[in-house]
């Protein structure tokens, strides 16, 4: 990509094996304090996104009437494993609108949580939509959609559904969107800038500063996701290991192709970041370095140490190299 910098070394031995580059953007109540490379390369965030995309559906009412739970908030937010605590509420969530698995338009695929595939497997049962790493933000749509009253190709980009999306999007980046792309589940995903992204994040982590029901939605949106870090991914995965080690100070959220975004309440800021080459090591890696330069992750924390400043080990437990944040970032 174009105007990206180093931001991630792979060493094996003494040699530099592999940079990863890209672009990251640190804001503070709409201004940016740190920035690496190109903070206004055009991207799509991807699940990072999920956060916005869940906005219309609390800011609207929908959630309030459909009665939902911060779990299912959270789930909303979420790009999950498919483990049962994941996939049980969102079956659950659905047939509580009287809805069922064919509703959705996320598509199926196995779970991502290997003891859950194992037990379909086992149980030879086949892979169902409910199971999509996105079907939670999907049960969000289709609460929104019930809310709404509109047709059932609810990931159509002229639904009412998406166009309320579209809406918030741009009104909480700053910027309108250059267009979309269509994500792996189906759903429309609007491009933006670096900043742009940031700045949407320094917006959710200032809510509780402002007033009316947009800042109201985005305090409850951020509070589901720390309140319920597992929801957000699962056992093991960056966004959950990130919020437990920040000990619920920060709200994380990974996305395809090397996209990740921050979001830290204390300190009004918003992260967004993007590797080039799509690597979720080094977007990993660049988020620990960011978290571990604002003082909200100790360096030395098992979490941060499995991502940053890493030791590479082979099969057999020998240090081979090390992950590292590149000279000069974070």
């Amino acid at each position: 990509m174009k105007g990206s910098v180093d931001l991630v070394e792979v060493w094996r031995g003494d040699i530099l094996e592999c940079t990863h580059r890209g672009h990251a953007v640190v804001m503070r109540e709409g201004e940016v304090i740190h920035a690496w490379g190109d903070p206004g390369a055009v991207i799509y965030p991807r699940s990072s996104a999920k956060m916005l995309q869940a906005l219309p559906l609390v800011e609207s009412g929908a959630a309030d009437a459909l009665g939902l739970r911060s779990d299912q908030i959270a789930l909303a937010c979420a790009s999950h494993v498919g483990a049962a605590y994941h996939t049980d509420r969102v079956r659950h969530w659905i047939a509580d609108l009287g809805l069922g698995d064919d509703d959705f338009r996320c598509g199926a695929h196995e779970p991502t949580e290997i003891a859950a595939r194992d037990d379909l497997i086992r149980s030879g049962g086949r892979p169902c939509q409910y199971h999509n790493n996105c079907s939670g933000k999907h049960a969000g749509f289709l609460s929104l959609n019930r809310h709404v009253g509109g047709g059932p190709e609810y990931v159509d980009p002229d639904h009412p559904v998406q166009r309320a999306v579209r809406a918030a999007f741009e009104e909480v980046t700053g910027e309108e969107s250059p267009g979309y792309g269509i994500d792996g589940c189906s759903a429309p995903n609007f491009a933006t800038t670096v900043t742009g992204l940031a700045r949407a994040m320094s917006t959710y982590a200032t809510a509780g500063r402002r007033s009316g029901a947009r800042d109201a939605a985005q305090a409850r949106l951020v509070g589901a996701m720390v309140a319920h870090p597992e929801l957000i991914a699962g056992e093991g995965r960056a966004c959950t290991s990130f919020m437990r080690a920040c000990g619920g100070r920060v709200a994380v959220k990974g996305g395809a192709e090397g996209v990740n975004v921050a979001m830290i309440p204390e300190l009004g800021v918003g992260i967004a970041l993007k590797i080039a080459d799509g690597a979720a090591r080094a977007s990993e890696a660049a988020l620990a370095a960011i978290l571990i330069r604002l003082g909200m992750l100790d360096a030395d924390d098992p979490v941060a140490r499995r991502h940053v400043n890493a030791p590479q080990r082979n099969w057999r437990g020998t240090v081979t190299g090390e992950l590292r944040a590149a000279p000069g970032f974070a």
